[in-house]
């Protein structure tokens, strides 16, 4: 065994690591060069044809009200509070006292926002006219 292997056990692993990004980079340029090559020459005809098939697109004004993003964000919450409550009830027992006090504490603040929520006015429905 020489000095090299038990200095630097890991320097295979680097020069594995250096070897496959310089061939990784060396793989992705000539993909370019090559896919540059290949294309059709004729750009200005291809972008003003029609993507695919269908009608021609018409630009049209967005009519998705941000109601979607205010109830979404709250479903994500409920989530998230789900996803920390169920390991808190699979150890209810073992925790005690104190993790009760943790959970009420935890609701107490997860009211609080709801409560903001409402107050703002968040679970109004509001027409998009």
């Amino acid at each position: 065994m020489s000095h090299i292997d038990t200095a630097y056990p890991y320097f295979g692993i680097f020069l594995m690591l250096v070897f496959s990004s310089v061939i990784f980079f060396a793989i992705v340029f000539l993909a370019s060069k090559i896919g540059n090559a290949l294309a059709a020459k004729n750009r200005k005809k291809l972008g003003l044809g029609i993507y695919e098939c269908g009608p021609i697109p018409v630009k049209q004004a967005n009519k998705i009200n941000s109601q979607f993003f205010i109830i979404a964000l709250i479903f994500i919450l409920l989530d998230i509070e789900v996803v920390f409550l169920f390991p808190w009830a699979l150890i209810f027992k073992d925790l005690g006292w104190f993790g009760l006090w943790e959970v009420f504490i935890f609701i107490l603040l997860l009211g609080v926002g709801f409560l903001y929520a409402y107050k703002k006015g968040a679970f109004k429905w509001q027409s998009i006219k």
